[in-house]
C-alpha cells in the first residue's frame, strides 16, 4: 500500500467510527436510528414539508440525546454513590453521541427534498432508507464483535432489518 492511500483509509476509517460508532456505541446508534425513522414516519403523516420534518427529526433526536444524558449520568452518579466528575460525564456524552449523528445523514436526504433537489416523498423515503442499511451495518458490526458466524450474522441483521421494517411499515399504514 503507498503512503498516500493511509490518510485516505484513516479518513474512511474516521468517518465510519464516527457515523456507524464503535463497539461501546453501537446501542445509541441502533437507538437513535430507530428514533429518527419512526420520528420521520409519525412526523410525515402531519407535517410533509422535508425542512420542517428535518427539523422535527433533528430537534427529537437532539432532546432524546439530553435526557440520555441526563438519566444515564444520574444513574452512574447514584451506582457511584458521588456526583459525576467531568470527564464522566463527557464519556457518557461520547457513548451516546449516536442518538445524535443517527440523525445526520437521514436529515441530509430531507434537506435534498426541502431544497426541491429530489421530489419530497422520494427523500422521506431516501432517509428511511439510510436508516435500515445504517441497522443492517449495526447488526453486522454487532455479530462480528461478538464473533457469530454467517448464520448468526444473518440473524443479527435481520433482526435489526425487521425492527427497523416495522418501522418503515407503519409509516405505509400511517400515509394510507
Amino acid at each position: 500500500m503507498s503512503d498516500e492511500a493511509a490518510p485516505k483509509r484513516g479518513l474512511a476509517r474516521a468517518t465510519a467510527l464516527l457515523v456507524f460508532g464503535s463497539g461501546r456505541t453501537i446501542s445509541s446508534t441502533v437507538y437513535g436510528t430507530l428514533v429518527v425513522m419512526a420520528t420521520i414516519t409519525v412526523g410525515y403523516a402531519s407535517q410533509s414539508h422535508p425542512w420542517k420534518l428535518a427539523i422535527v427529526v433533528s430537534s427529537t433526536a437532539l432532546v432524546l440525546w439530553i435526557a440520555h444524558l441526563y438519566a444515564h449520568g444520574l444513574a452512574e452518579s447514584i451506582v457511584e454513590h458521588r456526583r459525576l466528575k467531568g470527564w464522566e460525564f463527557a464519556a457518557i456524552a461520547r457513548r451516546e453521541v449516536g442518538i445524535l449523528l443517527a440523525a445526520a445523514f437521514p436529515c441530509l436526504a430531507l434537506l435534498l427534498g426541502a431544497t426541491e433537489i429530489t421530489r419530497e416523498t422520494r427523500a422521506v423515503w431516501l432517509a428511511l432508507g439510510i436508516g435500515l442499511s445504517t441497522l443492517g451495518v449495526e447488526g453486522a458490526r454487532y455479530a462480528r464483535l461478538e464473533g457469530f458466524g454467517r448464520g448468526g450474522t444473518l440473524l443479527a441483521v435481520g433482526a435489526n432489518l425487521a425492527l427497523g421494517s416495522s418501522v418503515v411499515l407503519l409509516k405505509v399504514l400511517v400515509a394510507h
